[in-house]
């Protein structure tokens, strides 16, 4: 079997390359030859990197970025020239550069949709692309969500829920250095500390969870991580509501340095509000780690699917950052339900959302859609 991710871009930053990059080196070290096609971005070089004896990372050259998407002409001639060699191509959406060249590849082989997200904000790009979107759902053997809610949900695909099936993300769990876990708690006074990390961008919705430390008692600190266009904006909110004892904004972190501060976390919050935040990795990082979550309940996403409420931590209605703080507070005052909630988050983890587990569950569907060749063949 040789299969090809083909989608988003490389150095990996964003959750859609994280999943790819993660499946390419699952895949390989199970003895399957997977490679990965994507456009190069933050100006990284055109570049053939031989991850290991199974795995090649393709990264072409982008010409410019547009509405969010990496123009990559390169891409279509490269995928022209190898799409022949694979059984599988797993396309990951929303990427119109990826869908374009495998439309012009003349790719006759199994098409795995990976459909991580409806395009939500970019409403122009939309109307543009979804000619080549419609195409996409159409060819795809199979379509995967993250979860099954979001597929099933989504207005796109209400007509191929026939051909739907779901591969819930997963990572290795949270590796951490104890002493450096012990420094960051030193540095917050052993507070009961929330750690929440993303782009500093509106759909996270840090103003609810910045608000929300108005009405925690001074026990608790809100550290945020990140960076992003919001970033001095959230800076000066947290200073007209006189919260810099409260809430810290920490930037980017590094990711050795991540590890430390999900472990050195009491709780994780994800504050996110709208539907663009289809799963968020970082809720099964904090899990890997048995921190209870406290999320939101966004219509149509997937978010409250992998934080189960009552068993994982408690989830709450997006936007109300009353919610948040009622949440977080309950669960940081009552050690008994603390428990509950961290051994539930370890095992929701271990049970739905390792990278074992994914890379399982990925080759299975990729046997059964070349069983299919097999039985028409005969």
């Amino acid at each position: 079997m040789k299969v090809l991710q083909l989608g988003k871009f490389y150095p990996v930053r964003g959750g859609v390359e994280k999943v790819m990059y993660d499946l390419m080196l699952g895949l390989s070290e199970a003895g399957v030859r997977c490679d990965m096609l994507c456009a190069a971005t933050e100006g990284h070089p055109a570049a053939v990197i031989h991850v290991n004896s199974n795995a090649t990372l393709f990264v072409i050259d982008t010409a410019i970025k547009l509405a969010g998407t990496m123009l990559a002409p390169g891409m279509i001639f490269k995928l022209r020239a190898i799409a022949g060699n694979y059984d599988v191509i797993h396309i990951h959406h929303p990427d119109p550069m990826a869908t374009l060249a495998l439309y012009l590849s003349g790719y006759k082989g199994k098409v795995i949709l990976h459909w991580h997200s409806d395009i939500i904000k970019q409403k122009t790009l939309l109307k543009l692309y979804k000619p080549l979107q419609s195409w996409l759902i159409k060819r795809a053997d199979k379509i995967l969500g993250t979860t099954p809610v979001y597929v099933q949900e989504s207005s796109f695909l209400q007509h191929v829920q026939h051909k739907i099936d779901n591969l819930p993300i997963g990572v290795n769990a949270i590796v951490a250095q104890p002493m450096e876990v012990d420094a960051i708690r030193n540095h917050y006074s052993n507070k009961i500390m929330v750690f929440s990390l993303g782009r500093l961008v509106e759909y996270k919705g840090y103003e609810f969870l910045i608000r929300a430390a108005q009405q925690l008692d001074d026990r608790f600190h809100i550290v945020i991580g990140g960076k992003g266009p919001l970033e001095d904006q959230l800076v000066q909110l947290i200073a007209d509501l006189k919260l810099q004892e409260k809430v810290s904004m920490i930037g980017f972190v590094d990711d050795e340095m991540l590890a430390n501060y999900f472990a050195a976390a009491d709780i994780f919050c994800l504050s996110s509000i709208w539907k663009t935040e289809a799963f968020a990795i970082v809720q099964i990082e904090a899990m890997s780690c048995g921190k209870p979550v406290v999320s939101t309940k966004i219509p149509g996403s997937g978010v409250s699917w992998v934080n189960q409420h009552e068993i994982s931590g408690l989830v709450v209605e997006p936007g109300d950052a009353e919610a948040l703080a009622l949440a977080i507070g309950r669960i940081g005052s009552d050690s008994a339900l603390y428990q509950n909630y961290a051994e539930g988050s370890l095992q929701r983890f271990q049970d739905y959302f390792t990278r074992d587990k994914m890379i399982e569950k990925c080759l299975l569907i990729y046997k059964q859609a070349l069983a299919t060749n097999t039985l028409l063949a005969n």
